[in-house]
């Protein structure tokens, strides 16, 4: 059993900054993919960012390329998304997900394992 527990979401105005946290506990993670998604009313949810513990290689959707970072802390079993220069459409609920096998695609929503409850991210104009 996995367990994902985002944080850090909250109200910014455009141009600022949020970090968000997922705290992840259950199980090791070496050997796995976490990824950010995000879900504003009325859309699907969309991929936003994803990384694999091992390789520590990146994905990024083209909507927040060079604005986000996504990173993670092996020891803290934590992965964050640096989000810079937020523009009002990027308000959403972010969700955190991780991959408990190796998976050769990493931007659908469908092939990962365990959520978070999800934080929501307001970004006023």
């Amino acid at each position: 059993q996995v367990q994902l527990v985002e944080s850090g979401g909250g109200l910014v105005q455009a141009g600022g900054s949020l970090r968000l946290s997922c705290a992840a506990s259950g199980r090791t993670f070496s050997s796995y993919a976490m990824g950010w998604f995000r879900q504003a009313p009325g859309k699907e949810r969309e991929f936003v960012a994803a990384i694999r513990w091992s390789s520590s290689s990146t994905y990024y959707a083209d909507s927040v390329k060079g604005r986000f970072t996504i990173s993670r802390d092996n020891a803290k079993n934590t992965v964050y998304l640096q989000m810079n220069s937020l523009k009002p459409e990027d308000t959403a609920v972010y969700y955190c997900a991780a991959q408990i096998s190796f998976k050769v695609v990493i931007r659908i929503a469908s092939l990962y394992d365990y959520w978070g409850q999800g934080t929501q991210v307001t970004v006023s104009s």
